[in-house]
């Protein structure tokens, strides 16, 4: 049977790796050509072997304006297997050919329905797809001979394409059920129609509090990289230096220094922090900005070119060093935190309020966020392993020891946890979980508008499946047999 999924971050439970099955985020197999009908029916290639035609490739389906190749589903195969899908998790080719067959009439609909993707935007992300696919594969000699391409521009367009189409999936698929909403008396009903032994079990959940203490930057050693980074640019300017070179050899942004610093900003989506983007958007072409500060530490900027909406920046990011003095200072200091709390001087989150570092967590007595969930409550199993090591034999409210860690951010700060609050395991209980049962009720009611959609448009649709697939079981009705 065909699984259906959709391409939304609120609904991800599905079995196998459909939604993202290739490393630049859209399959290839959705790379193909708007093509006339009547090439439809057609092989796309052939060759005289021994004076035999020999197949090289053929259409498998159309969908639309759209067509599914043979070679589409071998390359979503060895995709599959490159990300690490074991044989017994693996699709069988109809499951997998069944979901092309709904990208394709995703991306169709999508276009008659005159929906709009920024074509800017995505081409800004090739340049990021292709230096990871160098990183996956090899050379570039390596990647066009595995994607059949004969030259570099020719598998930009490709990428072009598959993200376009992907993009016009996906939009379509969130307007299908984008005012899609469950009333109260709606989740009952849903709560109420599962049998009580099919109810679903919710794990333990928790809820953890933190105080962190980062160690201060001394103003000398601010001073230390902002005198470095007027050095750089004064040796770009007056010497010919090369920017890209002092970026590659000294920026401690781990992430796009292999690029030479590089990063393509469209003015018209917020990317990086706000006076990052306030400082590339205010320099002109060729320009290297004076140095200034951000969460992450000091920078300067070059930007390269200016592309309508898009601006291609390169820049150094330098950050202080922190001494041993400092960093001494802060773990004292959260030692004394901990055990004036140990010793009920002050609570948890009082201390939390008044003197954690964590802006994010600190107006809320250091209660974390669920990233997932946007609430407080951690379930056990699906907790980050590293916090669930460090509060799993907690006793509600008790303190841990005192942990060093790091983020993007820091690289290092100390802090303290507790359990504030905890809930067994249990099977779901509407007035209990009435949050978490609206939330299974809402993806529900979504799957049944996808499902209602599909089959009337599949209806609606010019759609072909040629050769062996027709012998495909589907849960959709490809082969628009009567019913």
């Amino acid at each position: 049977m065909q699984l259906k999924t959709i391409n939304l971050k609120f609904l991800t439970n599905t079995k196998f790796l459909f939604t993202v099955t290739t490393l630049l985020g859209f399959t290839f197999a959705n790379a193909q050509e708007i093509i006339e009908e009547k090439e439809a029916v057609k092989s796309v290639d052939t060759v005289n072997t021994a004076n035999q035609r020999k197949k090289i490739d053929g259409v498998a389906a159309v969908v639309g304006d759209y067509v599914v190749l043979d070679s589409d589903l071998d390359k979503e195969i060895i995709q599959l297997q490159q990300r690490g899908v074991s044989a017994s998790e693996m699709p069988s080719r109809c499951q997998l050919f069944g979901k092309l067959l709904e990208d394709k009439l995703y991306a169709h609909h999508a276009i008659q329905d005159s929906i709009v993707v920024n074509e800017l935007e995505i081409r800004s992300n090739i340049d990021q797809q292709m230096s990871y696919l160098m990183e996956q594969i090899g050379s570039m000699e390596e990647i066009l001979k595995f994607y059949n391409k004969d030259s570099e521009e020719s598998l930009r367009e490709e990428i072009f394409e598959i993200n376009k189409n992907g993009k016009l999936a996906m939009e379509m698929q969130r307007k299908i059920v984008e005012d899609i909403e469950v009333t109260p008396e709606e989740v009952r009903e849903y709560f109420n129609e599962i049998p009580e032994e099919e109810r679903p079990i919710f794990g333990t959940e928790l809820k953890v509090a933190q105080i962190v203490v980062i160690p201060k930057v001394s103003e000398e050693e601010k001073q230390k990289v902002i005198d470095r980074l007027r050095e750089f640019k004064a040796d770009v300017i007056e010497n010919g230096a090369s920017f890209t070179t002092k970026a590659v050899f000294y920026s401690d942004d781990v992430a796009s220094r292999k690029d030479g610093g590089k990063y393509s900003l469209n003015k018209k989506r917020p990317q990086m922090v706000k006076e990052f983007r306030d400082v590339a958007f205010s320099l002109q072409e060729g320009e290297i900005s004076e140095p200034f500060e951000t969460d992450f530490g000091y920078h300067i900027i070059y930007l390269e070119k200016i592309r309508g909406q898009i601006y291609d920046v390169r820049h150094i990011l330098l950050r202080p060093e922190i001494t041993q003095e400092a960093i001494q200072e802060a773990k004292d200091k959260i030692e004394l935190i901990r055990q004036r709390i140990v010793d009920g001087e002050i609570t948890f989150a009082d201390a939390a309020r008044e003197m954690s570092d964590e802006k994010e967590t600190r107006q809320d007595g250091g209660q974390l966020i669920n990233p997932k969930t946007q609430d407080f409550n951690f379930e056990l199993t699906k907790m980050d392993p590293e916090l669930y090591t460090q509060i799993q034999n907690l006793k509600d409210n008790e303190i841990s020891l005192v942990y060093q860690d790091e983020d993007r951010v820091n690289r290092i700060k100390f802090k303290i946890l507790t359990v504030t609050d905890r809930i067994d395991e249990h099977k779901a209980d509407f007035a209990k979980d009435y949050l978490k049962i609206k939330s299974l009720a809402e993806q529900d009611k979504q799957y049944k508008a996808i499902d209602k959609w599909l089959d009337e448009k599949i209806l609606d649709t010019y759609i072909k499946v040629n050769g062996e697939y027709r012998d495909c079981e589907f849960s959709s009705n490809w082969l628009k047999k009567e019913e």
